[in-house]
């Protein structure tokens, strides 16, 4: 292993945004639960069952918008239409849903700014100090402006996010797709590439995708889940790969 407590024979990092580089995976869960609470009790009444972490995790969780949405209304048995851009403000379709989750977080942004994991950004100067090749993997549309604000931006060589994919028509996590894009833009082959990720989505787009080295970050305390979904290691924080090494 190497003093990033990589492979010997990795040549690129692919990371995650959210929950690995900035802190803001509460942020996300927080608008998608007052967004799908408020769907669920005008739909279900007093009687609808909240929307907790576990379904977070497992349905919503590093997903592009619209796929969570989908995801988790079918674990509760709803199927709604797609909508169009003209839906009004309260239409309950797959779209709206998506951009009313997309307003909450920006709300959220907006009260609360954004902050990056401080290890994280210095292990990501180290990798870029070897070097290795990076690139950032995110199913956000808010990925850019995100890391403009924690000025992270010239830290990754190529970035594939969830405008990117939408004009690639590249399917989101759990597929593999995004990081392999990232993967051939850096021209590294994915066996040579770790890829850093905190969502169990993202653990299977990498297992699938058959990447040399992933590294699952555990925001959540779900790191028995993070491994059996494919992670070769798991850790806090990127500091201690450093650290452990």
């Amino acid at each position: 292993m190497t003093n990033l407590g990589l492979p010997t024979e990795i040549q690129a990092c692919l990371f995650d945004l959210d929950g690995v580089i900035t802190r803001t995976a509460g942020l996300h869960a927080a608008a998608w639960k007052d967004m799908f609470d408020e769907f669920l009790k005008a739909r279900f009444g007093q009687e609808f069952r909240p929307f907790d972490q576990a379904d977070y995790d497992r349905y919503v969780d590093g997903r592009p918008r619209a796929d969570g949405v989908r995801t988790f209304l079918a674990s509760r048995g709803v199927e709604l239409p797609e909508g169009t851009p003209s839906d009004p403000a309260d239409a309950d379709t797959v779209r709206r849903l998506a951009e009313r989750k997309n307003e909450l977080l920006l709300a959220r942004i907006r009260q609360d700014g954004v902050q990056a994991y401080d290890d994280s950004l210095d292990y990501v100067r180290a990798v870029r100090g070897v070097p290795l090749r990076t690139a950032v993997v995110s199913s956000s549309k808010n990925c850019q402006a995100m890391l403009r604000a924690i000025g992270a931006e010239e830290l990754f060589e190529v970035r594939i996010d969830g405008t990117v994919a939408e004009a690639r028509g590249l399917p989101g996590k759990p597929a593999p797709d995004t990081f392999l894009a990232a993967a051939h833009e850096l021209g590294v082959a994915p066996a040579a590439c770790a890829v850093f990720e905190d969502a169990l989505a993202g653990m299977e787009a990498c297992r699938s995708g058959h990447f040399g080295y992933v590294v699952g970050v555990d925001r959540a305390d779900q790191a028995a889940d993070l491994r059996s979904h494919g992670a070769d290691t798991v850790v806090e924080g990127l500091g201690a790969l450093r650290e452990t090494r």
